[in-house]
């Protein structure tokens, strides 16, 4: 068989190929239209989805932003005015009017994004400020669970000194012992055994100095290390 004749059978072919595949269109075409929509209304969604989730991570970074300016504002010093233009709060409880109210509602506008989880942390702490233990557990539980390791270790701790201030001591040696075992970049290792060492002092003095000396020989230049050294010289 010669090129040309080759060459004639392959372009052949190819008709024969490209007239089928038209025919089987023809014949699917209703199919053909509803997958090609359903694809384009995926996307669509898809992108929607998209859209949507930036809009309200925007709109809750900007609202938690406007609650934690109001939460980092300083206190009035005794006795020393207040530097012109400058806002302050006469105390902790009159700044945590003001800001508890804004992170309680970033944290059910947007709970499960994380700056709802974060505001769900700072609504427990200000309702601490408010003298509302029971809330503040109640928020400081939930922002415990959170996905986030380091913003569930900074709630554990104030779950912790929560659980120490109102007499449950077993319950806040656990979390300092669960802060121990898995630390964190926000809660180290020997920062727990500090908090640990100090709930221990009244009660088991004895296991006190034992963590004070493990801190000690951990890093002996570290500022937790100083800190054990001072402490132990004060159990002596």
């Amino acid at each position: 068989m010669d090129t040309q004749t080759r060459h004639a059978l392959k372009q052949d072919h190819l008709v024969n190929v490209a007239a089928t595949g038209l025919d089987w269109l023809g014949e699917n075409r209703s199919t053909v239209l509803r997958w090609s929509l359903a694809g384009v209304l995926a996307i669509a969604v898809a992108v929607a989805g998209i859209v949507v989730y930036e809009q309200r991570s925007e709109a809750a970074n900007a609202q938690l932003g406007q609650a934690l300016n109001i939460y980092e504002t300083p206190l009035a010093q005794p006795n020393q005015p207040a530097e012109p233009g400058m806002t302050t709060f006469p105390t902790a409880k009159d700044r945590a009017k003001v800001a508890f109210p804004m992170f309680n509602h970033v944290a059910n506008q947007f709970g499960m994004l994380r700056a709802g989880e974060m505001a769900r942390y700072f609504a427990g702490m200000t309702s601490l400020d408010l003298g509302s233990a029971t809330d503040a557990e109640a928020d400081l539980t939930k922002a415990a669970n959170s996905h986030d390791s380091n913003l569930a270790a900074l709630a554990k701790v104030a779950l912790a000194n929560l659980y120490a201030q109102t007499g449950r001591t077993s319950q806040a040696v656990e979390e300092f012992r669960n802060l121990i075992a898995h630390p964190s970049t926000t809660v180290p290792k020997a920062s727990a055994q500090l908090q640990l060492a100090q709930l221990y002092e009244a009660t088991q003095p004895e296991e006190a100095r034992r963590l004070y000396a493990e801190i000690k020989d951990q890093d002996k230049d570290s500022d937790a290390a100083q800190i054990a050294t001072q402490k132990l010289a004060g159990l002596k």
